[in-house]
């Protein structure tokens, strides 16, 4: 049941080229900026990532996607990540793009076994009728469009049917985590975390706090072990290095 991991570099030794992974965060909040850059160091690339974004601030998955590792982004938000819009504009980088709700429900409805779901997000445009671009030619012309879906009509409105999304690796990053896999997230970082570890086959988390079983009262875990394979404590430094996208002050 002891699921602590000596190193990133260790916990992630066995992604291999081409492995599909869910990333937890929002922004710069909650990102395990610590495994992704093991993965970096380790060279793996052809990576195909599920999250909401793509990195920001040259940190998290901006650091794969600079470094061209990254091969197709299922997402809800490109933002100001100008190297996101780039790579996808010119062709280099398959891109589909989902309304952020039914993001975060794929996510846990490929955790939770539920192979597909009806939502009426997305009814009436190309989310559902298809067409959205995929990948450009990087001559201005869509080279692959998205397909269109099965909509459906229940009690009078129409509703378009999605898919559950299982990753091969997942990584994440919490507050606080015992040797069982049991996790704790801090306030806004919950965000992405708990979905993208639940729809991972193997799940790896980075802990700014590791404690032992029992510590965590059981009414205070926010994600069960049973869906956490790997655990990494992170050291004081690593823990406490948290970037601010947006700082705003006052005279």
């Amino acid at each position: 049941m002891d699921k602590v991991v000596a190193t990133a570099a260790e916990a992630v030794a066995d992604v291999p080229d081409g492995a599909t992974l869910a990333v937890g965060g929002f922004g710069l909040s909650g990102v395990p900026n610590v495994l992704i850059q093991a993965l970096y160091e380790r060279g793996t690339g052809g990576l195909g990532v599920v999250s909401n974004n793509c990195g920001a601030m040259e940190s998290g998955l901006a650091v794969l996607l600079a470094a061209g590792r990254i091969a197709r982004v299922t997402g809800s938000y490109i933002g100001a990540n100008k190297e996101f819009a780039r790579q996808y504009l010119s062709g280099e980088l398959e891109v589909e793009m989902i309304p952020q709700g039914t993001l975060a429900e794929r996510l846990r409805a490929g955790g939770a076994g539920i192979p597909a779901f009806y939502t009426p997000a997305g009814v009436g445009t190309q989310v559902a009728d298809g067409g959205l671009p995929w990948r450009y030619d990087g001559e201005g012309g869509v080279a692959l469009a998205s397909p269109p879906k099965e909509v459906r009509e229940f009690d009078g409105t129409e509703y378009v049917l999605e898919r559950g999304i299982r990753t091969d690796f997942a990584l994440v990053r919490a507050a606080q985590g015992d040797r069982h896999g049991n996790l704790v997230f801090n306030k806004s970082s919950r965000n992405f975390n708990p979905l993208a570890a639940m729809a991972g086959r193997v799940t790896i988390a980075e802990v700014e706090e590791l404690v032992e079983p029992g510590e965590i009262e059981p009414d205070a875990v926010h994600l069960p072990g049973i869906f956490v394979q790997r655990v990494v404590a992170l050291t004081a430094e690593q823990a406490a290095d948290k970037m601010i996208e947006q700082r705003t002050v006052s005279r």
